[in-house]
């Protein structure tokens, strides 16, 4: 037995079964009894009953079997009466299919699964009924011809409407008149076929195939859809962690720059842990709670440290005076193996204490060369009347010097402010503030070395210049000349160059003021048998400078009112006179 899986027909043999899909299912085009799909030929609509609607297509198999068991399991007076009521079940069945399949796949296609389930139930309670009843008035054979008689017209052609009269003469019909648009073309008919160039499928019918082929493309275009959105999803899946990585990138470099910043920070007193005097204030309970001074000292300090920062003039604790003197004393009497000398003129050597230690060198250099400018009458005009002022002064004299508008590109480095901070000041600060006092100087910046192994002996032929241009032909081996002490500028550091020895060998030697050298040590320079050790603080060789840069400023004499001014709008751009 085969049973038609679009209507559910049973038949006894395949030819019957081709001639029942002709005659029932021909008439319209194949539709799909649980959805829409049409345009396909029997063979692709089987399978897409059996792979999309496999649930529903088993519940008709189901149906069959229970018509089976119900009908099957009676003894042999019975067997007729169950193969009455097969046929005639079948027969309602097709008949239902057969006269009313637009009803059916409407219904089927409106209402899905429930309906389809609700259909047959209907024809299975209404043919049970029918079987009944007839049983009971007739026997089998005048109930299969009754139902015979009212369930069975003549069938017609689904092409050309033409009835026949048995459905063997249809199918003739059929298969001779209408071969080009079954599946399998007759063989003595001349019929083109077209093959799918998708999936290799033979159609006799170009518009079946286009169909057939939409169908391939339908497909497809979904995948490619599925595809295009799952490309989608990975490169913004791509892109978010992207930007996760360089998010956690930029913070780490954010953190790491926050962390040298606040470096830079501490090492140049720009941390807001307090200025001069805060620092002063520690560093003496420091040494309180040491046992390294004794409370009144203590006071006695603190007192003397107020009194100066309210007049604004260094109280002169940590200055050493008289030093260039005793060189030249000690040059003139000894050192046979200096050739010859050139010393600055007079300069006071301030130490740093206890306020400034660390971070105040640049302020005490200024202190040491203005107290040599002080005692050089040549600049009594532009300093009249002026006092070696102590540290928060001098970084109250460079703040008015900015806001005059010296040096605004370094005034903004330093935020504007330097009282109340340990802030280091180098060159420019220098510059600035004896350029605003109208003291004629510049910048000479040795930025890269000019001898071997990283030394300058540049710097060393250009201070030896500096010190001995004016000088006589015949003068002695000791010179004082009229020239201020320089400052020198390192990274790191910042010290004050009094002089320069020529020794017999022909190397140059400078003599240097620190001011982290100890106002104890400084103060056996002054002894009457000064030793030569006791020069070795002073004494640097062209082998002891191997910084990268040095940068000095050299003092050269006064400014005038427009000069000043001149020099203020230069230093909008800050430069220097670089050697080489």
């Amino acid at each position: 037995m085969l049973s038609c899986d679009i209507c559910g027909e049973t038949v006894t043999s395949e030819p019957d079964m081709k001639a029942h899909l002709l005659i029932v299912h021909m008439e319209n085009e194949v539709i799909c009894p649980f959805c829409k799909l049409s345009g396909v030929n029997y063979d692709e609509m089987c399978f897409h009953i059996e792979t999309a609607h496999f649930e529903q297509n088993e519940l008709e198999r189901n149906f069959e079997r229970i018509n089976t068991i119900q009908y099957g399991t009676s003894d042999n007076g019975k067997g007729n009466t169950l193969q009455c009521g097969m046929e005639v079940n079948s027969s309602i069945h097709s008949a239902c299919a057969s006269n009313h399949p637009k009803i059916s796949a409407h219904s089927l296609s409106k209402d899905g699964t429930l309906k389809h389930k609700g259909f047959y139930s209907e024809k299975l309670t209404e043919s049970r009924k029918f079987l009944k009843s007839k049983e009971k008035q007739c026997d089998l054979s005048k109930i299969k011809g009754s139902v015979h008689e009212v369930m069975y017209s003549p069938p017609d052609c689904p092409f050309c409407g033409k009835i026949e009269d048995c459905s063997q003469d249809m199918e003739t019909h059929v298969k001779t008149k209408h071969a080009n648009i079954l599946d399998t073309p007759l063989k003595d008919c001349d019929q083109p076929l077209y093959d799918c160039p998708m999936c290799g499928l033979i159609c006799t019918n170009y518009h079946i195939l286009q169909e057939h082929v939409d169908l391939h493309l339908e497909e497809s275009s979904f995948g490619q859809g599925m595809f295009h959105s799952f490309h989608l999803k990975n490169i913004e899946l791509a892109h978010q962690l992207q930007q996760e990585e360089d998010k956690k990138r930029r913070y780490e470099e954010s953190r790491q720059e926050m962390e040298e910043f606040q470096k830079l920070q501490r090492q140049y007193g720009l941390d807001n842990s307090g200025g001069y005097k805060q620092q002063q204030l520690r560093n003496m309970e420091k040494e309180v709670n040491r046992g390294r001074m004794h409370p009144s000292e203590f006071h006695r300090r603190k007192a003397d440290m107020m009194e100066s920062l309210a007049i604004g003039i260094d109280d002169g604790k940590t200055k050493t005076s008289g030093i260039i003197e005793a060189l030249y004393r000690y040059y003139q009497n000894a050192a046979t193996d200096v050739r010859r000398v050139w010393l600055s003129t007079v300069v006071d050597h301030f130490q740093s204490s206890f306020g400034d230690k660390g971070w105040g060198c640049g302020y005490r250099n200024f202190q040491m060369l203005l107290s040599s400018l002080l005692q050089n009458d040549a600049y009594d005009d532009c300093l009249k009347g002026m006092s070696v002022p102590c540290i928060p002064k001098i970084q109250s004299m460079i703040e008015d010097a900015w806001k005059e508008g010296f040096d605004p590109q370094g005034a903004s480095q330093l935020n504007n402010k330097l009282q109340g901070t340990k802030a280091w000041i180098g060159a420019c600060e220098i510059y600035t503030l004896l350029t605003s006092l109208r003291v004629k100087c510049h910048i000479i910046d040795f930025h890269k070395s000019t001898g071997p192994l990283g030394t300058h002996p540049g710097l060393f032929e250009w201070i030896l210049n500096y010190y001995s241009s004016s000088e006589r032909e015949g003068s002695p081996k000791v010179v004082c000349t009229s020239k201020p002490p320089i400052y020198l500028q390192h990274q790191g550091h910042s010290r004050t160059i009094v002089g320069i020895e020529e020794r017999k060998n022909r190397t140059l030697c400078l003599l240097i003021f620190d001011p982290g050298c100890p106002s104890q040590e400084m103060q056996k320079l002054l002894k009457q048998d000064m030793e030569a050790n006791s020069l070795k603080q002073l004494r640097k060789f062209v082998g002891n400078l191997k910084h990268k840069q040095y940068q000095i400023v050299a003092v050269e004499g006064v400014l005038t009112s427009e000069e000043k001014a001149a020099r203020r709008q230069a230093s909008q751009v800050f430069t220097a006179e670089k050697i080489p």
